[in-house]
């Protein structure tokens, strides 16, 4: 906030009083001191000199980045920060770019017909990562059909993410760890309901559209940024979409369950282990936060859905009264809107495969994982022998569905529950104290010498970090740890 304040105070922070800079790199270069620090990231420079002392990462990781290009160390650390926005009055000017071969003018303009053109970025990348998707379509008089040829057989229907709003449509596809994008501009106008299917086999998906009007399409339309383009995730950037609050109630003295809702023009499931970011703007600035979201229930498996899950999505979201993200979005009344992101993980259910016990470490909110991985391997994986939670919390008021916890483990004989209480009142007979080499050796045992075995761990950082310490000195693999960070 004390950022925000300066920035809103009209002191020149940029020390070029407003205008905006054609920056070559060799002029970069020389901004490399702490009190003339400019760094570059996606080709816009910033003067990060005033914001050193604000930076929590600190002095030294901003330096590291000091005088050249910081994009991927930027990425590295925290990708989803809103950089824009909280240097928007840092701005020194942009990247000069070297002149290149100009593009031919018909194919930049090039109508999409079905003749589909290739991308630069198809063509780099098929050396090197997943075979080139494709795509195509075809119309009826009420209907069109895009049909996107993924060359891969593990395809389903949370690897493809579908938007359109009046004339714009975008479907991103998750192939492996790349993105392929289709993002065109509509000849015509569509209904904003509409159907994805997969056929799993072949690896294809097919998205039918309804026409506002049955007249026959000559094209489909025209292309928009990045159309027809394959590139590694980590570089496909975050798109948002508008959700709408539809309900929130209180799940501890300070842990709430949100459901926003998608709009209808959206397909968007978030994989098991994936998160999002919520995205609000907070005194005229854009703050985001990672969360992962969670089932309605910790049951919802063994019961019918109040809500049809593929329309609503379910964060558990502690709110810090002292924070700057949760009071503001604890605020929100029902109907208003935040923006969700694209999905970010890097989870995988095939860890899941023949595997045999499962075991979870987590600390308060780190939980919010823990819940979709619960439902999944227990209704889905039959290799499955032994599924443990080891829960950590301050207090028993702390403890985020207990009683869910505990009804699951009279439904399934496989689970298993331990809270452990960092500062329980003294009737407390349960396990207390912090992540310990003890605690942990005592809860992991393998239901067999030589069974597989997962484990995953998520909540604060020192938790974390400590945790796979401790794991690795109990001799567990790299392999047998997954940890949840964002």
């Amino acid at each position: 906030m004390d950022w925000i304040r300066l920035t809103k105070s009209g002191k020149d922070l940029t020390g070029l009083k407003g205008r905006l800079i054609e920056v070559t790199e060799e002029e970069l270069k020389k901004h490399d001191k702490k009190d003339d620090c400019w760094i570059c990231i996606r080709g816009f420079v910033y003067n990060v000199s005033p914001y050193m002392e604000y930076h929590p990462g600190g002095e030294d990781e901003l330096m590291r980045a000091a005088g050249s290009d910081g994009t991927d160390l930027f990425d590295q650390v925290h990708r989803w920060v809103n950089y824009e926005s909280m240097l928007k009055e840092c701005l020194v000017g942009r990247m000069a770019v070297k002149p290149a071969a100009p593009k031919d003018y018909h194919e930049e303009k090039k109508v999409l017909n079905g003749m589909l053109p290739k991308s630069q970025a198809t063509d780099t990348l098929a050396r090197e990562g997943p075979s080139s998707p494709s795509y195509d379509w075809f119309q009826t008089d009420s209907l069109v059909t895009i049909v996107i040829y993924t060359k891969q057989k593990d395809i389903t229907l949370d690897s493809v993410i579908v938007d359109h709003q009046d004339d714009s449509f975008r479907a991103e596809t998750i192939i492996k760890d790349y993105s392929y994008l289709i993002n065109i501009e509509l000849s015509h106008a569509v209904q904003e309901d509409f159907s994805v299917r997969i056929v799993e086999n072949v690896g294809k998906i097919e998205i039918v559209l309804k026409k506002k009007e049955n007249t026959s399409w000559k094209c489909l339309g025209h292309p928009l940024e990045n159309h027809n383009s394959l590139v590694p995730k980590k570089d496909a950037g975050l798109f948002y979409r508008q959700c709408q609050l539809i309900s929130k109630e209180d799940v501890t003295h300070d842990t709430r369950l949100f459901c926003f809702m998608l709009p209808p023009s959206t397909h968007l499931q978030v994989p098991i282990g994936q998160h999002v970011y919520l995205k609000l703007t907070i005194t005229d600035t854009e703050i985001v936060k990672p969360y992962t979201p969670v089932s309605d229930s910790l049951l919802s498996e063994f019961k019918e859905p109040a809500l049809p899950n593929n329309k609503y999505i379910y964060f558990l979201i502690k709110i810090y009264p002292a924070g700057l993200f949760t009071p503001e979005l604890d605020h929100l009344q029902i109907g208003d809107f935040v923006f969700v992101s694209n999905p970010e993980g890097n989870f995988k259910t095939s860890q899941f495969q023949e595997l045999e016990d499962l075991f979870l470490l987590a600390a308060g909110t780190g939980f919010t994982p823990m819940v979709k991985l619960l439902n999944y391997a227990l209704t889905n994986i039959p290799s499955l022998r032994k599924v443990k939670l080891m829960f950590f919390n301050k207090t028993e008021d702390d403890i985020i569905w207990r009683s869910h916890l505990e009804e699951l483990t009279f439904k399934d004989k496989r689970f298993d529950v331990e809270f452990v209480l960092s500062a329980p009142i003294s009737e407390w007979n349960g396990k207390q104290g912090h992540v310990s080499p003890a605690l942990l050796s005592e809860f992991l045992k393998r239901s067999s010498d030589k069974s597989k075995v997962l484990i995953c761990i998520c909540g604060p950082t020192p938790f974390t970090e400590q945790g796979i310490k401790f794991l690795h000195e109990l001799n567990f693999s790299k392999d047998e740890i997954h940890s949840f960070t964002a």
